[in-house]
């Protein structure tokens, strides 16, 4: 059998019309070279093509190479050869210079045409392609941003999920089995060899309380929530709150289960901090904790000794200015300062029983926060009869600056002025009698005064027998 030939159609069989429209409809531009690569003919698909092209200046009797940016000038070489041209269907990227400098990207390909040695040179415009790459490259971009979202919030979710105090367990809605469980939930399950996973919840719970876990379950898996119930763990666990919810991962649903242990199984202490406590508890100093309301939590033997009460009852729940200072806005002051500064040391202050004693003592405190929330705890020593020395009989005595403003919260402001006030004259008096050498007619002419109010000044201030004249009495 012959095999049929498709026939050779040459453009030189169809009339001018026809192969331009031939050529215009196959590629966005169209060029007919010559033999040395001078561009005869130009078409162009649109009149946007046109219009950014024109503006370049008249292409017609130009070297094509010359319209060209110059990284492309080798590949228009390539295309030009004849023997290139010859071998068809090989297509490059080359760079066109537009009207206003920029380079456009086109995708050509050449042709011979007739025996001439004209060349036909198909050129595809790749801006639209260009873009679609652009716009596939910034939806990859954005889908490795959210990528790695995701992964981030994978890793909080796996750390908060492993570093949860309350066991936290995710159950299989259909079979109610274990799919995972923080470290806090495996010891649930007792100290056997086999893992949580896999393992039923009921398996985690007292036989009376699987019932009342069961139905929490499928309240949950009917109305999106339930109320939380009580239970008791199994192998002579304690009492415990449990808590559930829903929500779906990969068309499965699955439950997530809480469980709060009460306070007292929360907080396992060590050994060292027992002792510690212990310590504490028989200090003789006085320590307290008080919470961010100024109410007292816990307090020592020593503490409630000074504040004469018999038990920690007794003071639990109290605002421990109720026993703290001299004036009630003592405890504000230090209170105020722990919550700006954070310690105290060596603050100077008063305890007063429920039955009249008073104890002098200097008081270091530190803030800490538990769950969020500031906690203040005091130790309290008492100082005693070393805290000032004796004054003697007869003698007021006038507080220096110092000693003036170690009281600065203690005592009300008209006290301070007037504690001020006779420090003041004090040393007005003292200085008037220093520098008129002990004449008393003169100090009181220096200081503008009588010699009577002089006189009652100086027995106010024990200074009686300052600056006495012979022959009068003071």
């Amino acid at each position: 059998m012959k095999a049929f030939s498709t026939p050779r159609v040459s453009l030189g069989d169809l009339d001018a019309d026809a192969a331009a429209a031939l050529i215009s409809a196959a590629a966005d531009i169209a060029l007919i070279l010559d033999e040395h690569g001078i561009i005869r003919d130009v078409a162009f698909s649109s009149e946007e093509l046109s219009r950014e092209f024109a503006s370049h200046g008249n292409w017609l009797g130009q070297p094509w190479i010359d319209t060209v940016a110059r990284d492309s000038r080798p590949k228009v070489e390539e295309i030009t050869r004849r023997g290139a041209a010859t071998e068809g269907g090989r297509w490059r990227h080359v760079n066109q210079v537009a009207g206003d400098g920029a380079s456009v990207p086109i995708l050509y390909s050449a042709a011979p045409v007739g025996k001439a040695g004209r060349i036909v040179v198909f050129g595809r415009d790749l801006r639209p392609v260009s873009r679609l790459q652009q716009r596939l490259v910034e939806v990859q971009q954005s889908m490795e941003r959210d990528y790695s979202r995701l992964r981030q919030a994978e890793t909080r979710y796996r750390l908060l999920f492993q570093m949860s105090p309350d066991p936290v367990l995710v159950l299989d809605g259909t079979t109610l089995r274990v799919t995972e469980a923080n470290p806090a939930a495996l010891r649930l399950f007792g100290k056997g060899e086999r893992r949580a996973v896999g393992r039923t919840i009921a398996e985690a719970f007292a036989p009376e309380s699987r019932s009342a876990v069961q139905a929490l379950l499928a309240s949950v898996r009917a109305a999106g929530r339930a109320d939380d119930v009580q239970a008791r763990l199994a192998e002579g666990g304690g009492d415990v709150t449990v808590s559930a919810s829903t929500f779906r991962q990969e068309g499965t649903l699955l439950f997530l289960v809480r469980i709060a242990l009460p306070d007292q199984a929360v907080v396992a202490m060590p050994p060292i901090k027992t002792k510690m406590l212990k310590l504490i508890e028989g200090a003789p100093d006085a320590f307290v904790v008080a919470g961010s309301d100024g109410r007292i939590i816990t307090a020592n033997a020593a503490f409630l000794e000074m504040i004469e009460v018999p038990g920690e009852e007794q003071a639990r729940g109290e605002p421990l200015e109720r026993w703290l200072g001299n004036q009630d806005v003592e405890a504000e002051v230090l209170f105020g300062h722990l919550r700006n500064r954070g310690t105290v040391r060596l603050y100077s202050s008063v305890l007063r029983g429920e039955h009249g004693a008073r104890t002098e003592v200097e008081i270091s405190a530190v803030t800490v926060m538990n769950g969020g929330k500031p906690v203040f705890g005091f130790t309290m020593r008492d100082v005693g009869p070393r805290v000032r020395a004796p004054v003697p009989a007869g003698a007021r005595p006038t507080r220096s600056v110092e000693q003036l403003t170690e009281l600065i919260g203690r005592v009300p402001l008209k006290d301070l002025v007037r504690e001020a006030t006779d420090a003041i004259e004090r040393l007005c008096i003292e200085a008037a009698l220093e520098l008129s050498g002990d004449n008393r007619a003169s100090a009181a002419e220096m200081l503008g005064l009588s010699r009577q109010s002089l006189y009652v000044k100086l027995r106010r201030y024990g200074l009686g027998d300052l600056g006495a004249e012979p022959g009068e009495q003071l």
